[in-house]
């Protein structure tokens, strides 16, 4: 359990002191629900916390409480170190399913590609449908799962690096700002350029048919 409230307090949940509490098990997490374009982005990691090294699991928080230069570092480390699978649900999936059904499918994609029996713990409400090992939500699991945290962290650096890539050839969003999520700046341009192919259409109906 975190040692402290995670509104309140910036120390990572993590206390390597304590990885042998912690069970090997696969944590997924999604990043991009709430954003106006762009896939939704999973990842789904497996590690034994005892065998990470003490730098890694005492830096995993949930991905929005880290800073960039940090989750840029512990990413590649996570992938070093642990089983990593990602799978996207497209912007079509999106509108095709709506964003839940669409992250959901997603989730069981990737840890399919892992290929790994075990127990599943995913963060949010919404167990993975359509798998056969047993799959538990966990309510604000990326502070209370490592492997939840590591997949955030994998799956937030993914689909930052993806957003301001697409930024280069749509620059009227300011993506590499705000990787397709609400802002003002994002919001100017949708009044001004209208959709591009990227847009959910499904979350953006006054800028357009």
């Amino acid at each position: 359990m975190p040692r402290t409230s995670p509104r309140t307090s910036p120390i990572p949940p993590f206390d390597p002191a304590r990885a042998a509490s912690y069970p090997a098990l696969i944590g997924c997490d999604e990043v991009g629900r709430g954003a106006l374009c762009g896939p939704v982005v999973v990842a789904a990691v497996w590690f034994d916390p005892a065998a990470l090294p003490a730098g890694i699991l005492g830096r995993l928080d949930d991905s929005k409480r880290l800073k960039p230069p940090l989750r840029e570092a512990l990413a590649p480390l996570i992938r070093a170190h642990a089983r990593v699978a990602v799978a996207a649900g497209s912007r079509a999936l999106v509108d095709r399913l709506n964003v839940r059904g669409a992250t959901l499918d997603a989730m069981r994609r990737a840890v399919l590609r892992l290929g790994l029996d075990g127990l599943v713990l995913v963060d949010g409400r919404d167990p993975v449908p359509g798998l056969s090992q047993a799959c538990q939500a966990v309510v604000g699991g990326d502070r209370l799962v490592p492997q939840i945290a590591a997949a955030s962290i994998v799956a937030k650096t993914l689909r930052d690096a993806l957003m301001r890539t697409l930024a280069q050839r749509h620059p009227d969003y300011a993506w590499e700002r705000n990787v397709g999520y609400g802002t003002a700046a994002h919001l100017a341009g949708l009044t001004r350029r209208g959709r591009s192919p990227h847009h959910r259409i499904s979350f953006t109906r006054p800028f357009g048919p």
